[in-house]
């Protein structure tokens, strides 16, 4: 499933750990890795040996993480950390970015210039987010939103492909109502459609998903359930709107608004994997 993964980790958080994690899982064993450092635009004499240092640190990133010189792309560039992840990713035409982060919450990320705030919005790849308060376990149980919506059966078929030839692999997905709903004549709500769909799109890929329906705040209900299930890993998929200005600038609005994929990136107890709709489809 990926067969390209851009790894901007900048080397104080547990990013190298969630990509062995990744490793030893089945649709990522065969996936190149690119490891990317971006040094901080600047002139002079001291330029060179900053690359040489950025060369040195994804050497030993490597090594970290398990790699042989023959199975990772070493990337260097120079400059703005936030759009140059975005710019590599789109050069290497990226399945997947993962990143770092302190799990800042939105005025925090604003105020301290988020490099992976950043790119988590505006991104429209898959992104990873690992955050440096988490203890990384190995991807066995995996938890996904489940909306009714295209880029929601995005999520689905991704967190499907993600565990189906994990031993004793599990998925959940979950949807939430804002407010509680009352059932037809039938017995049923809008709900249990959206998850009998959900469920039979699973079993299709040959993955057996376990339903839930919570409801109550969306991004609160998400990381309540991915805290019950034990989740390893939380696919989440995203409609957010992305910034109609300029991309040098946040979407401020929306970083003080209600965004649901903000949240569940701050207080999920698990890593984030964002899925949002291409670009192509809206």
């Amino acid at each position: 499933m990926f067969h390209n993964l851009l790894i901007a980790d900048s080397g104080t958080g547990h990013v190298e750990e969630m990509v062995r994690m990744l490793r030893a899982i089945p649709p990522c064993r065969q996936a190149r890795i690119n490891l990317l450092h971006v040094i901080p635009e600047q002139g002079g004499d001291d330029l060179q040996t900053h690359r040489q240092r950025a060369s040195e640190l994804v050497a030993e990133a490597a090594r970290r993480i398990g790699l042989e010189p023959n199975e990772v792309n070493s990337v260097v560039r120079e400059g703005d950390t936030k759009q140059t992840v975005l710019k590599v990713a789109d050069e290497l035409n990226a399945d997947l970015i993962v990143m770092g982060s302190r799990g800042l919450g939105r005025l925090q990320s604003i105020l301290s210039n988020s490099a992976s705030q950043y790119v988590f919005q505006l991104s429209t790849r898959p992104m990873l987010l690992v955050r440096d308060d988490l203890y990384i376990r190995a991807i066995n149980r995996v938890l996904v939103t489940v909306d009714g919506t295209g880029v929601g059966d995005d999520a689905i078929r991704l967190a499907c492909e993600l565990v189906r030839d994990i031993p004793g692999g599990s998925l959940t997905g979950v949807h939430i109502s804002r407010q509680d709903i009352i059932p037809s004549r039938g017995g049923r709500t809008p709900a249990d459609d959206v998850l009998d769909k959900a469920v039979q799109k699973a079993r299709s890929l040959g993955v057996t998903m376990d339903p839930l329906h919570r409801t109550g705040d969306i991004g609160r209900s998400v990381c309540t359930v991915a805290e019950e299930v034990k989740a390893d890993l939380v696919v989440i998929a995203s409609q957010d709107r992305r910034p109609l200005v300029a991309q040098a600038l946040v979407d401020l609005d929306r970083l003080l608004g209600s965004s649901v994929s903000d949240y569940i990136r701050v207080h999920a107890p698990a890593p984030v994997l964002l899925v949002r709709e291409p670009e192509g489809r809206r």
